[in-house]
């Protein structure tokens, strides 16, 4: 792989290695800046995750020259230790303790070559038919309604090699199962971006097997493939802005790069690299504050955050209930789903045992002792909901969500449905992970003692209620929405394009493009976002180009008096 790791380069070996890789370097008087290093290009692209990784494959397999600013490192298969500790450190955003300014909900985000893609729980789910529907019909985006989309889905699922087979399912994936089809309850397959046999159940630490096909191992291996450029350990800090002087559809500001800061201690100097197109890729909560950085001040920048908040039930099975062998560290994280509601599904997590005692109730000593000794045998169920509310991103590390009291509600019974399923599949303890700890031991347990613990979790002013004396902290994986798409600038971030109102030549590529929630896990549906939105950006500066080789040749070979 083309990739510039430049925590381990001092300036000259990084200049010498950039050079190498054929990019063309501004040097001495023709340098705009002594304080820089100034490298130049056809496309910039800031964020190498779901959205970055396809606009780079796309882009250079377009012909042109790209270059990728990533401030994670890049770590191949044989480098994943599955240690949780150092490896959350190492691939996660703030690694991987990420909380709200009002402490409602701790937000789980890729830092690493790959983003998301490196570490999330595999799950392919193609954006919902309503969903599109929604967003070409009430939000006026064409994109979502048209064939084209359905094609870059098409596109985006065979290059993740995605199947909907899986060989055998791991423990909490059958407990969920089990529970949905004693109850008579559908449970669907979730298709994968793994093999049919995959079963590593790491892949939330970077999937050590190497089979999970994450951007890291697909498109920006393609993006390479074709001359592409990778800097790792590398943060973008603004998009370089100008004015406009030659149109760009009312837009007052050209983007002609990006300033970004390498962050070893070897190279001095910031790299200034200028490129016909820059992208913003570097997801809903970090795009936001970069560009807010860079001078752009569309209301909509940072706002329509969305999280997919989601609250979690838990079921004890002893190690006698032979019908469902196995740990909750093994196999696939996500085989299986159960739709509550057109708003809210049930799925299973992954949960390292350091994850698992930082979401128990702390109620004394010994009982810490006994939860940890059962977490292997402990099977989990989240809840995830399609969130109405909507956040803010007011710069990096700062971001505020409150679920709405549809979106509490959605969580209250979205919590009691995942707790039947999990006494159906013969659990022999179940609770939540609200601080007084409760829960239900089920041997012996009536209807009506199962009934009365469901009303007691579902209670209006319960954990997701704020000032609630039970309160359970909500989990997201999932950030969309920061930057939206909208049909004009009153509307969104960026145009239905991903092009910024107020910047030619400036995209942004991420999931933060999302005009709402989309429901269900989103990778799918940023990738194809993000092919959608390149392939534009290509034949946008395809078009640029014969435009300036008709101009030249009108200067070169003026008309004849008696042509014009």
């Amino acid at each position: 792989m083309a990739v510039v790791e430049t925590k381990q380069l001092d300036d000259n070996a990084l200049l010498m290695s950039l050079a190498e890789k054929g990019l063309a370097l501004k040097t001495g008087a023709s340098s705009p800046s002594a304080h820089h290093h100034t490298v130049l290009c056809d496309a910039v692209v800031v964020g190498s995750g779901c959205g970055g990784g396809v606009a780079a494959a796309v882009l250079a397999s377009a012909g042109y020259k790209v270059v990728v600013v990533e401030k994670g490192d890049y770590f191949a298969a044989r480098d994943y230790s599955s240690l949780e500790g150092p490896t959350m450190e190492r691939l996660y955003e703030n690694g991987g303790v990420f909380s709200t300014a009002n402490v409602t909900t701790t937000m789980f985000a890729g830092a690493t070559v790959g983003g998301g893609s490196a570490v999330n729980w595999s799950a392919c789910i193609r954006t919902p038919a309503n969903v599109l529907q929604e967003w070409s019909n009430d939000h006026g985006l064409p994109l979502f309604g048209g064939q084209g989309y359905v094609q870059a889905m098409d596109a985006v699922c065979a290059r993740l090699g995605v199947t909907g087979r899986c060989r055998e399912e791991g423990f909490q994936n059958k407990a969920v199962r089990r529970g949905c089809e004693a109850l008579g309850l559908r449970v669907e397959a979730v298709s994968r971006n793994s093999s049919e046999g995959h079963f590593c159940g790491s892949c939330n630490l970077g999937c050590p097997t190497g089979e999970k096909r994450g951007t890291d191992t697909t498109w920006l291996v393609d993006a390479v493939g074709r001359g592409a450029v990778i800097l790792t350990g590398c943060k973008a800090e603004r998009f370089i802005l100008e004015t406009n002087t030659g149109g760009g559809g009312g837009r007052r500001k050209k983007c002609v790069g990006v300033v970004a800061k390498c962050l070893g201690n070897g190279i001095t100097k910031k790299l200034r690299i200028e490129a016909k197109v820059s992208v913003s890729a570097c997801g809903a909560l970090m795009t936001p504050p970069l560009l807010r950085n860079s001078g752009l001040k569309n209301r909509h920048i940072g706002r329509n955050l969305h999280l997919h908040p989601v609250s979690m039930a838990w079921g004890y099975f002893p190690d006698s209930t032979a019908e469902l062998p196995g740990k909750s560290y093994e196999g696939g994280i996500i085989t299986s789903m159960h739709r509550v509601t057109d708003r809210t599904i049930i799925e299973t997590p992954a949960l390292g045992p350091g994850a698992f005692a930082a979401v128990v109730p702390w109620e004394s000593g010994r009982d810490m002792k006994e939860r940890m000794r059962r977490y292997a045998r402990t099977a989990h169920a989240v809840v995830l909901v399609r969130d109405r509310a909507a956040g803010t991103v007011g710069g990096e590390g700062r971001v505020r969500f409150t679920p709405s009291r549809g979106d509490a509600g959605e969580l209250r019974a979205g919590l009691r449905r995942a707790l039947r399923i999990l006494v159906a599949a013969g659990a022999a303890e179940v609770g939540t992970n609200r601080s007084d700890g409760l829960r239900l031991r089920c041997k012996g347990a009536r209807d009506e003692d199962v009934e009365a613990f469901l009303d007691e979790v579902s209670v209006e002013k319960g954990p997701m209620h704020p000032g609630s004396d039970k309160w359970a902290l909500l989990a997201s994986a999932h950030q969309m929405g920061s930057c939206r798409m909208g049909r004009s600038a009153k509307h969104g971030g960026v145009d239905g394009g991903g092009e910024s109102w107020e910047a030619e030549g400036l995209y942004v590529c991420d999931g933060s493009l999302l005009p709402t929630a989309v429901g269900v896990n989103p990778m799918i549906t940023i990738e194809s976002v993000a092919y959608c939105v390149a392939k534009g950006i290509a034949e946008s500066l395809a078009s640029r180009a014969a435009r300036s080789v008709e101009n030249r040749d009108v200067s070169t070979n003026p008309p004849l008096a008696c042509e014009s």
